[in-house]
């Protein structure tokens, strides 16, 4: 079926907006536009949506008449009705000055009665590491031990070392809030964790400690659309990496979505109620462990298929879940009447 047809109509939604740190340089803009970004834009196009991305600062919010706030996006008017808003937070080193400006803004527009996808309190969960094993503490598959390691000018006392005494090694130790691998370290012993420590202290970035699970852990992304798994990326990391992302050296296939997990997924769905995340999920050789929860998680490609089939699959069925949960907001509840442009 043609994905535009009068079957697919889209209804009142006009535009789906990321709003993310504009802070990449010029290189990796490049990179994440032929990896995700132009591909965004075009399932979105396919399903009579207009997609766009914009840093926090161009979103403007007119709330004079707090009862009926006017929302403009780089000067334009938006409603709640014909536009949707990605907010997921993103918390690079680069785009550390940011973080507070974007939570900050999820939380004004979901005030302002905007459909988000995942609400900031979702958002936050996600993006700290510790706050997602807590919120996520009884899922089926056990989620990895975690100590949470606060960075600052009192670093050289190592009082985090009261928490460090069922803490086993090898350990795992990277920043609570980062993506992508970065920052992910092996630490042999508690000395090790005092020098990233003292490196992290440099930029206030909160650590956590995990147990390292061996050389070969896998690493399992289900991608869960409509609270069922719709596909798995697993990553491989190289010989020697403690690390299976690509940007660290992994190796990705797509394999069918293990049992196991795809069990599991239910769960998570219920648990966090949103139309589209990823779960991460380490296998040890053993058993299967839960690592990290990704409500905006990267859709890769498959670079073996030069159509990019799976990944447009996975994305059109997620932005068809944002577009059917957007519509059925709109039934469930009165969203806020928009004022008339004063202009």
């Amino acid at each position: 079926m043609n994905p535009t047809s009068p079957a697919h109509d889209p209804g009142p939604l006009r535009r789906m907006c990321w709003i993310f740190p504009d802070r990449e340089s010029t290189r990796m803009t490049a990179t994440w536009h032929h990896f995700f970004w132009d591909l965004y834009a075009e399932t979105a196009e396919e399903l009579g949506l207009t997609w766009c991305r914009h840093a926090p600062d161009a979103v403007t919010v007119d709330a004079t008449d707090p009862a009926r706030p006017v929302v403009y996006v780089d000067e334009e008017p938006v409603t709640p009705q014909d536009t949707l808003f990605i907010t997921a937070l993103y918390s690079l080193p680069y785009q550390a000055m940011d973080i507070f400006n974007q939570y900050a803004l999820y939380a004004v527009l979901d005030q302002a009665g905007f459909y988000l996808p995942f609400p900031p309190h979702i958002s936050l969960i996600g993006n700290d590491k510790l706050a997602t094993v807590l919120h996520l503490a009884d899922s089926p598959v056990p989620p990895i031990p975690t100590v949470r390691i606060g960075t600052g000018r009192d670093i050289s006392k190592h009082q985090y070392e009261v928490a460090l005494g069922n803490l086993t090694y090898p350990a795992i130790v990277k920043p609570s809030g980062w993506c992508g691998g970065g920052g992910i370290n092996l630490a042999r012993g508690p000395e090790d964790i005092r020098g990233l420590a003292s490196l992290a202290q440099g930029g206030d970035t909160t650590l956590v400690a995990q147990p390292y699970l061996g050389d070969g852990t896998v690493d399992y992304r289900v991608y869960v659309v409509d609270g069922r798994p719709y596909a798995v990326m697993k990553r491989i990391p190289e010989p020697g990496s403690p690390v299976a992302n690509a940007s660290r050296g992994g190796a990705m296939e797509f394999p069918p979505v293990p049992p196991e997990l795809a069990e599991a997924t239910g769960y998570f769905a219920e648990k966090l109620g949103i139309p589209f995340f990823c779960v991460d999920f380490l296998y040890d050789g053993e058993r299967y462990w839960f690592s990290e929860l990704e409500p905006d998680g990267v859709i890769a490609p498959d670079w073996s298929d030069p159509d990019r089939t799976l990944q447009r699959d996975i994305t059109r069925a997620r932005f068809t879940a944002y577009r059917d949960g957007h519509a059925k907001w709109l039934t469930d509840q009165t969203p806020t009447t928009p004022r008339t442009d004063p202009r």
